[in-house]
């Protein structure tokens, strides 16, 4: 295999790894999500998986649509095509993504709320995860009492992996993320009132407890659905089929 066709595969999965389940807000790459892939030289086919036949539909498009949207910035990909499989609604959502239907085009009078709407739900919640385990790794390395936290800013926490988690989160919603911004706020940047922390710290750590339990719930559905036919984790089953390599 030439050293283009390794890297296109590892561009695709670099690619899929930017999508989350927005339920979990993990890569649907580390829930094992992606069953296989497969490229051509028309472009590339991937097949998702759920634990359930039953998972949310609203769920299940945002997170195929969001695969077909980050493979189609592959260069030289190609045609993109993502299908859902052994889902309840897997002919509607598939024939809505081949036709570049959007969700409401997809579901018609069954999308309830718009795409941007449910998406921002779990922007949030990922923002208030992301935040609480900021606070927390803050507080277990300082003197820093909770009546305290309303003070801190983002300059004050440790670089890190659940800082730059918690920036990445703040660009989603679009929340400042200026050093001098202050870390403990709502989802539109204001400041949380220091009378207010303890109850809003409390909820965050719900959230997060919450999101870390599902998906560890989900791990386990996933693993048991497909234990008889093949195997289930992070690396799918890719199959490299081209013959014409585009230079770069």
């Amino acid at each position: 295999m030439t050293t283009i066709a390794v890297r296109t595969e590892q561009d695709v999965l670099t690619a899929l790894s930017t999508v989350t389940d927005p339920e979990l807000d993990e890569p649907i790459t580390d829930l094992g999500f992606v069953r296989s892939v497969v490229l051509d030289d028309d472009g590339v086919t991937v097949h998702l998986r759920l634990p359930t036949a039953f998972c949310s539909p609203n769920f299940a498009y945002l997170m195929a649509s969001d695969a077909i949207d980050a493979l189609r910035l592959v260069e030289d990909i190609g045609q993109v095509r993502v299908l859902l499989d052994d889902h309840h609604d897997s002919d509607k959502i598939n024939a809505g993504l081949a036709a570049d239907a959007g969700y409401r085009g997809t579901f018609g009078s069954e999308a309830e709320e718009s795409l941007d709407e449910l998406r921002r739900t779990f922007l949030s919640k990922a923002h208030a995860a992301a935040m609480e385990r900021s606070v927390e790794e803050h507080l277990k390395t300082t003197d820093l009492g909770v009546n305290e936290i309303y003070r801190l800013t983002l300059s004050d926490l440790a670089p890190g992996k659940n800082k730059a988690a918690l920036l990445r989160r703040r660009i989603g919603i679009g929340l400042s993320i200026c050093p001098a911004s202050r870390v403990f706020v709502d989802d539109g940047g204001k400041p949380i009132p220091p009378e207010s922390v303890p109850m809003r710290l409390r909820f965050a750590k719900s959230v997060r407890i919450s999101m870390e339990g599902n998906a560890h719930f989900c791990r386990g559905l996933l693993a048991t659905r497909y234990a008889d036919s093949e195997p289930v984790g992070a690396t799918p089953q890719i199959t490299n089929l081209r013959t014409i390599r585009s230079p770069r």
